[in-house]
Order: C-alpha cells, then sequence, then structure tokens
C-alpha cells in the first residue's frame, strides 16, 4: 500500500523571554509522510534517493548522517515500552537541491484509530549534535491538542539558552493543518516557539514555488540561525560554550 506526502508551507516563530527580548517569524516548508509505507509523490520528490526534493533515513532516527528511519523508532518504542503504535508519521523539513538541516523534526506515533498517542522531537544543533525526547502519557492514553506535554531539557541548542530547564510541548495535528507550541521557561528566561501551517498535497507546483519562495531551502534556516545570533551577540546576551552532548540520544519527558 503506498501513502500520500503532505506539504506544509508552515510558519514558525521564535520568541524570547527574558531581559533581552528578540523574536522573528519565517516561512519553512515541512513534510509529512507514512514513515513505514512507500509513498507515491511527485517526480520532483524521491524517498531514500536523488531529487530535487528528498527526505533519507539516513537523516533521521539516529545520529544525524547515519540515521534508521522508523527502524529506529520502532526500537525506541520497545526499549521504552510504549504499546499500540501502529503507524509512524515523520514531519521534517525535506532536503532540497541535496541540503538539509532540521532543527526539529517529530515522529508521530499513532494507534489503530489514528489517535496520537507519543511523539518524538528529533533535535538538532548547528554543532551537528542530536537528541530525542520522548512524549507520551504514562498511562498511553491519547495526546489531545489540548494536553500540554512535559520535557526536561538536557540538551544544548543555543549559546544563548542554559541546558537546565523544562519544555512544554503541545500538538495539534489535523487532516487540514498542523500547529506545535514549545515554551521552554527557566526562572524568568525561556523561549517560546512554533510551527503552525496548512496541510496540503505535495506537487511539482508546490515544491517549485517553495523553492522560488524560500530559495535555497534548509541553507536559508542556517543563514537565519546565524542572523538571529549575531543579534542576540550585539545585544550582549550570555554566551554559553558548547557542553558535551548527553551521553544516551533519547530522554522521556
Amino acid at each position: 500500500m503506498t501513502s500520500g506526502i503532505d506539504h506544509i508551507a508552515a510558519q514558525t516563530f521564535h520568541g524570547r523571554k527574558g531581559a533581552i527580548e528578540n523574536a522573528f517569524r519565517y516561512s519553512v516548508d515541512y513534510v509529512l509522510l507514512d514513515a513505514e509505507a512507500p509513498v507515491k509523490g511527485p517526480s520532483l520528490f524521491t524517498r531514500n534517493g536523488r531529487g530535487l526534493a528528498a527526505l533519507d533515513d539516513v537523516d533521521h532516527g539516529g545520529a544525524p548522517g547515519d540515521g534508521r528511519g522508523a527502524a529506529w523508532v520502532r526500537d525506541v518504542l520497545r526499549h521504552w515500552q510504549v504499546p499500540n503504535v501502529v503507524k509512524v508519521e515523520l514531519l521534517a523539513q525535506p532536503k532540497l537541491l541535496g541540503h538539509v538541516f532540521n532543527p526539529v523534526s517529530f515522529w508521530l506515533c499513532r494507534g489503530a484509530d489514528g489517535a496520537l498517542l507519543a511523539v518524538i522531537a528529533e533535535v538538532t544543533n548547528t554543532f551537528g549534535d542530536r537528541h530525542n525526547y520522548l512524549i507520551h502519557h504514562a498511562d498511553h492514553r491519547p495526546i489531545a491538542p489540548s494536553d500540554r506535554m512535559k520535557a526536561t531539557k538536557i540538551f544544548h541548542v543555543s549559546p544563548f539558552q542554559p541546558v537546565e530547564g523544562g519544555y512544554e510541548f503541545r500538538f495539534d495535528i489535523r487532516d487540514d493543518r498542523i500547529g506545535i507550541w514549545i515554551d521552554y521557561s527557566r526562572g524568568q528566561g525561556g523561549l517560546i516557539a512554533t510551527l503552525t501551517g496548512r496541510r496540503a498535497g505535495m506537487s511539482n507546483g508546490s515544491i517549485l514555488r517553495a523553492l522560488l519562495r524560500r530559495p535555497f531551502g534548509s541553507r536559508r534556516v542556517l543563514a537565519l540561525i546565524h542572523w538571529q545570533a549575531l543579534k542576540l551577540w550585539v545585544k550582549q546576551a550570555t554566551y554559553r560554550a558548547r557542553p558535551a552532548p548527553p551521553a544516551k540520544d533519547v530522554s522521556r519527558g
């Protein structure tokens, strides 16, 4: 059975909390697909192959460039004893023109009725490190759109934010749109981050429009990240050296 691919022309917002404020909003492209089924997509998109746009297992589910895709997710679910997942979806920025960088991708784990049972937030920093936050209810009930799911932050993402603190996630994944909200808090500081957008079937036209509106794909995302870092440095935000990444690649919220 083949599965279609959704293209989300999304908006992401980041707002820094605390004495030194900084906020920005920009557009970004994500794709959403069944990670365990053969995909039927437009000719300009490939799965685990070369194309103008692509989504490759080696970029997800494990260390960057050495991923195992959904097979890794299944191992994580078994290890942490998360039951009843029958479908694994991947929400990620695609590789465009041979380059990809995802600050955060999401593995959406669903039950037989389509309910969202667990999420793995796959976080990658600009230093090439990655850590994954496994998010689910202790009793394994479905994650509702109003639920605020907590996780302890243990991974260095930005040199202008400490490693310590906590995340609060909210997921509203519908047939026609997505909404993800992340609230990172530590004392009076922290960050609000959102990802929202409408879902539509991917087409050659949507890929070409994305390249015209947002040239260079994830290269543009990296440039924007470094631009915001420069602005924080000018504002004299505290800079923190990169610590060693966590020994384990997955932690549970």
